[in-house]
């Protein structure tokens, strides 16, 4: 099998962290990642917890995720059909990522308040 070297496979990005927002950018997917990091969700449950998404959205950014790779759909075979979505193995490797994230997203919200107080 024919090697690939990094900067072929980085041809239409700048860097890898390019690669990684194209993957996991935008205002709903680090968060529909961290919620999958508690398990498995249904579509609605999803849904509930983003109420601000529309129904369209939430499918695109899930099957976006699902074609890289990141989250697994499950289909059971019974009526009412019932659909759920987890992480899968190569998805868990973002946990870091994401968890850095949030951590990153709380000092900077205390960080702005703390501002804002001194005003």
């Amino acid at each position: 099998m024919k090697k690939i070297s990094t900067e072929a496979c980085l041809k239409p990005y700048g860097c890898a962290v390019e690669v990684t927002l194209s993957v996991i950018g935008g205002k709903w997917k680090g968060a529909i990642l961290y919620h999958l990091f508690s398990g498995s969700l249904r579509f609605n449950e999803l849904r509930k917890l983003f109420p601000d998404i529309t129904q369209r959205m939430l499918t695109l950014q899930l099957r976006e995720l699902e074609s890289s790779g990141i989250v697994h759909r499950e289909i059971y075979p019974q009526v009412p059909p019932k659909v759920e979505y987890s992480l899968t193995p190569f998805g868990e490797t973002l946990r870091p990522i994401i968890y850095s994230m949030r951590d990153w997203g709380e000092t900077y919200t205390n960080e702005v308040q703390a501002k804002s107080q001194e005003v």
